[in-house]
């Protein structure tokens, strides 16, 4: 027999967990580089770049392409490194408390 006060509450605790795994995504930082390191770039689960290190020997007018190539590479690879590892946080912060249910698409509670 299923139990949909049960499930009720459930979906309910879920949501709190959520809301809560949400607030603490700033906490989690994630790294990634470009160019061999030439370019490094850290952002938060909130997928938010905090900081971007450029090595100075790329700060030469003729190396203008080649830098801003670089930058795109490492802030697009934090950027979906933060964003695995948020989702990640996520599972974690809200594992067994639904079932896994078929078709049943979480995906906008953030899981």
């Amino acid at each position: 027999m299923f139990d949909m006060m049960g499930m009720m509450g459930r979906v309910k605790e879920l949501q709190e967990k959520v809301k809560q795994a949400q607030a603490e995504l700033h906490t989690i930082t994630a790294s990634a580089e470009a160019g061999g390191g030439l370019v490094r770039a850290t952002a938060n689960g909130q997928r938010q770049l905090l900081k971007l290190e450029i090595d100075e020997s790329l700060l030469t007018p003729q190396d203008r392409d080649m830098l801003a190539d670089l930058v795109v590479a490492a802030v697009n690879k934090v950027l979906e490194e933060a964003g695995d590892k948020a989702k990640d946080h996520l599972k974690q912060r809200t594992a067994g408390l639904l079932p896994n249910i078929p078709g049943l698409d979480l995906s906008g509670f953030g899981v």
